[in-house]
């Protein structure tokens, strides 16, 4: 694959460490790509000060080429929007939820997508790991470290930085080639395209504000009145931060969110009293945070809140017994517990909920029969 418009770091040409950086270059990788079945795909990104992802590098490797984008010396990104998002190509990735989220506004939803994470899970290694292991563990090849906190924003990038960020996509095809033969071995193949069907579900990526809460730790067991509150609550910071493109806890950070929830204060004075509540968020939100308040319609005085999370004790027995019985398929299946359900589905189940992953697809199958069958 002959690409132009290279990258050049004090005027030295680079002919190993390729990035894309003109439109006509980027014209000439598209049609390249256009006739691959598969490539890898990789990003880096920032977003310590902002709401949305900075966009600051883009890898893709073929069966014989690895090469990067530089957004930030291109105008215009829509050429590879077709490649992301054509069906014929599978896009292969690793842990792949946030970059398919930092792409979406560039290209709309990437897909199909084969995640090498999800994979590996499903042949028996652990549910979370990381690309470096998983390229050690199957093709023993160790990946440098040495660029993992570089701010992928800066310019220029050293030949060094390429060649780190091109290693996040030369090992994803062989990657995938090895992991679909394990699986088609194994009879989980079919559980795999379940799997990845859920990655082409844009909900996933763009959540509705009203959800924001059930992502907040600590506003578990909550009283319908308190619950209100914090769904209000955060999808009320959930929309500010998008508008004004900055980080959720820049808005109105996690602990005074639940602290708000567990003290229901109803005074500007109230809310002062919060410890640590910064005093710019009381200044310009103070009467928007009041209005989530009374909106909850909570009862005067709040009712009382288990603030120390001690659920009830039959609740506790039952989730362990559903979490012994997890373990013990798992077990029998060479997969790691978390695969099969996670705490919160066991928690659900106990509740009575059955709208949980562990009853759905193959899962339901798997394990999900037994455990209804234990409840």
């Amino acid at each position: 694959m002959c690409i132009c418009g290279l990258y050049s770091h004090l005027g030295q040409p680079q002919p190993l460490q390729t990035i894309v950086t003109t439109s006509p270059a980027l014209v000439d990788l598209v049609a390249n790509l256009e006739s691959c079945e598969h490539i890898g795909l990789d990003t880096e990104f920032l977003r310590e000060r902002t709401y949305r992802a900075e966009l600051c590098l883009l890898q893709l490797s073929s069966r014989s080429d690895a090469m990067c984008v530089d957004p930030l010396a291109l105008p215009d990104l829509t050429p590879l929007a077709h490649v992301l998002t054509a069906p014929g190509i599978t896009k292969v990735m690793h842990a792949s939820r946030q970059d398919v989220e930092v792409l979406f506004p560039i290209a709309g939803l990437v897909r199909p997508v084969f995640d090498t994470q999800i994979a590996a899970a499903l042949t028996g290694l652990p549910a979370q790991i990381g690309y470096g292991e998983l390229v050690r563990r199957l093709l023993g090849t160790e990946l440098a470290k040495s660029h993992t906190r570089t701010d992928w924003s800066r310019r220029p990038l050293s030949p060094e930085q390429i060649e780190y960020a091109l290693d996040d996509v030369r090992y994803l095809l062989p990657l995938k080639a090895l992991l679909e033969e394990q699986l088609e071995r194994s009879g989980r193949l079919k559980w795999l395209t379940e799997e990845l069907h859920e990655l082409e579900d844009a909900r996933n990526i763009t959540p509705e504000p009203e959800d924001a809460w059930l992502r907040i730790k600590g506003l578990r067991s909550l009283d319908p009145a308190r619950e209100r509150l914090a769904q209000a609550l955060g999808a009320w910071r959930e929309r500010r931060a998008s508008e004004r493109n900055r980080p959720r806890g820049w808005i109105l950070d996690d602990a005074a969110l639940r602290d708000i929830v567990i003290q229901v204060p109803r005074s500007v004075e109230a809310l002062a009293a919060i410890p640590e509540f910064p005093a710019g968020v009381l200044k310009h939100c103070g009467a928007e945070l009041l209005e989530c308040i009374r909106a909850a319609e909570i009862p005067h005085p709040a009712p009382p809140i288990n603030t120390r999370g001690r659920p009830d004790p039959a609740k506790v027995a039952l989730v362990k017994k559903l979490g012994a019985l997890n373990q013990e398929i798992a077990a029998e299946l060479g997969l790691s517990p978390e695969v099969l359900a996670t705490r919160r589905d066991l928690e659900l189940l106990a509740d009575g909920r059955r709208d949980v992953g562990v009853l759905r697809g193959w899962r339901r199958n798997v394990v999900g029969d037994r455990m209804l069958a234990a409840l």
